[in-house]
């Protein structure tokens, strides 16, 4: 499971495997790519692409899940922001991953309990739920990871939904 938390100068990911015996979740890399804000935007959107590449090439995820670009008060940030979520959708697609999206609400409510907990709350979540021995830094790393847990949490919900949707007589799948 690969989470992305978008940016243009920073750029959550962090891999979490929760295919062991227990299905308890584990950390496997997390961290942040970063493009300098001196460099012009196509070299930036190439240079994010390339990393998006590198990550479904070495870990090769089943799902990706991004946060999804909810509000934003600055419109120059929602810009930048919207189009690294499109790269990570655009390329979690074309490597055959399952790609979903989350608002911050539904992530922070998936792992914190409650759609309101603050960036602290969460990470210390994360570290709990990651067995970490800090909660990881920095926050976009740790933001990233909740929407890999956020999705651990829903996925099996969401399959159950679909399903039950695809059972229903004369209904076509969306």
């Amino acid at each position: 499971m690969l989470g992305i938390d978008p940016g243009l100068t920073r750029c959550g990911f962090a891999v979490v495997d929760s295919s062991g015996p227990a299905r308890r979740a584990t950390a496997v890399s997390m961290g942040v790519i970063r493009t300098p804000p001196s460099d012009p935007l196509p070299q930036r959107l190439a240079a994010l692409r390339a990393e998006f590449a590198a990550l479904m090439s070495e870990f090769r995820p089943d799902a990706v899940a991004v946060e999804q670009v909810f509000f934003q008060v600055n419109v120059r940030t929602a810009m930048s922001v919207g189009q690294a979520s499109g790269l990570a959708l655009a390329e979690a697609a074309a490597s055959g991953c399952e790609v979903v999206q989350y608002t911050p609400n539904q992530v922070k409510d998936a792992v914190a309990g409650w759609g309101g907990a603050d960036k602290e709350q969460v990470a210390r979540m994360v570290q709990t739920r990651l067995g970490l021995s800090q909660p990881p830094r920095p926050a976009d790393a740790s933001d990233a990871a909740a929407l890999a847990l956020c999705h651990l949490a829903t996925a099996p919900m969401r399959r159950g939904l679909a399903a039950a949707v695809a059972a229903v007589p004369g209904r076509r799948p969306s």
